[in-house]
């Protein structure tokens, strides 16, 4: 009966946003309750079970997910992920045009959205295809893998954050970004692999028109400072590094309170919000006011979502399922890195059925949340692995009911069935890639 209840609650979700485009809000509240009665819990229990996940989860990175939309957004709007690239392609540009492209959507996609950072660097894009005379297509991809990896491997990228949250890893952000920075090397390797291999092979109509790169660049006018540009991502991941650097070697001499102050995840987006500021072309209401709610705006259904999606995972551990599942596990051989396929393949299911990276990843985590001890992943390291592999299963794979796959088609000029061979068997491949290297890097080190 309790496998029925998990099972039927899952579908009940697919269902409602891929067949009636139900906001995953809605969505997640709906199962959390048809969970709640079909487990035939107390109404009261109900009732509290809700409450207390959407608030607890909300308690913990709530405020992280809104300061990290706001950095995504004013580096969007000051020009600072352009001038990103610019920096990235005067090193390589010249050379390894679609490792120049895959790169700048790695670096821009950590705090920026996947979508907007296609939409931000389109027009870089078409401009660096025409200047190395490479294929259209091959750009498009290198610069669609390159944004998609970091956008679902490595915090504070909203959706693996949310992740962390639900799972009960909110604590090891540090690990979780250094572990998805060693994942996404050789997925956004697998992405310039098929860009330069397959998408290159793609003609698109019309690319042989595209605007030069001068031109793009003097459409955008004066660009900020390389270091103004970089210090929003980098402020606050380097502060959280440190704060996982200290409490690894547990040193507790001079400066170490201050800085694992600063290394909180909270305080360190802060931090990146005000280096954020310095973008800020000048201090009135259409910049503190204007562009910061835009950041707001961008940040409340990810809040929604996630909270609901803490409803749901303390709905279901309020259930006997996980001692079920631990019966499961001690019955059988079903350990060890092994327990990571749960993740992937429920990850990789919703994503396919109901196309949004972020709620794959919240409603995956919010699900397993409760069955993890039971499998025995417990220890920081473990925790970190497991956001990843949701992730990964996050990226498999994009497709016509993804926002996101028609995003890089029309802004590339692709035709459907072409974007098919390329974007959507490029993260099908990209997705396999991330979670092979972190089963591997579970057997190795976990």
């Amino acid at each position: 009966m309790l496998i029925f209840v998990l099972i039927l609650s899952v579908l009940s979700i697919i269902f409602a946003t891929a067949k009636l485009h139900l906001h995953p809000f809605l969505a997640l509240m709906f199962a959390s309750f048809l969970a709640g009665f079909m487990a035939l819990m107390p109404f009261d229990m109900i009732v509290e079970s809700i409450n207390s996940g959407f608030g607890g989860l909300m308690s913990g990175i709530g405020i992280v997910i809104v300061a990290g939309t706001i950095i995504g957004t004013i580096l969007e709007k000051s020009g600072a992920a352009l001038k990103m690239a610019e920096v990235i392609i005067r090193r390589i540009g010249d050379t390894r045009p679609q490792l120049a492209m895959s790169l700048i959507g790695a670096i821009v996609s950590i705090p920026v959205f996947c979508d907007s950072g296609y939409v931000i660097l389109s027009s870089l894009k078409k401009a660096m295809a025409r200047r190395a005379n490479v294929a259209l297509a091959s750009m498009a991809v290198a610069l669609s893998t390159g944004l998609y990896a970091t956008h679902t491997l490595v915090p504070p990228t909203p959706g693996p954050i949310a992740a962390a949250g639900n799972i009960g890893a909110e604590g090891y952000l540090g690990t979780i970004i250094f572990v998805g920075f060693i994942v996404a090397i050789p997925t956004i390797a697998a992405g310039y692999f098929w860009a330069t291999r397959v998408a290159s092979k793609i003609k698109i109509v019309g690319e042989e028109h595209n605007i030069s790169y001068d031109d793009v660049l003097k459409e955008f006018g004066e660009l900020p400072p390389t270091w103004k540009a970089f210090a929003p991502i980098l402020a606050p991941i380097g502060l959280i590094a440190i704060s996982s650097i200290i409490s690894i070697t547990q040193y507790d001499g001079f400066g170490s309170t201050f800085f694992t102050f600063l290394g909180a995840p909270m305080v360190a987006l802060f931090v990146g919000v005000l280096f954020s500021f310095l973008l800020l072309p000048a201090f009135n209401e259409t910049t503190l006011n204007g562009w910061v709610g835009e950041g707001l705006k961008a940040a409340a259904p990810i809040l929604l979502i996630t909270a609901a999606g803490g409803s749901f995972g303390r709905v279901l551990t309020n259930t006997p399922l996980s001692d079920f599942i631990e019966g499961f596990v001690t019955a059988s051989s079903f350990n060890g890195a092994f327990v990571l396929l749960i993740p992937f393949l429920i990850a990789a299911a919703l994503k396919t059925a109901q196309g949004s990276s972020t709620a794959a990843l919240v409603v995956t985590s919010a699900l397993i949340a409760p069955l993890l001890p039971s499998l025995g992943v417990e220890s920081p390291l473990q925790l970190a692995l497991t956001v990843i592999a949701i992730g990964a299963g996050a990226m498999t794979v994009s497709h016509v009911n993804d926002s996101y796959f028609w995003v890089v088609t029309q802004l590339s000029g692709m035709e459907v069935t072409d974007a098919y061979k390329a974007q959507t068997m490029a993260t099908l491949v990209q997705g396999l890639t991330a979670f092979t290297t972190t089963f591997i890097l579970y057997l190795l080190l976990a």
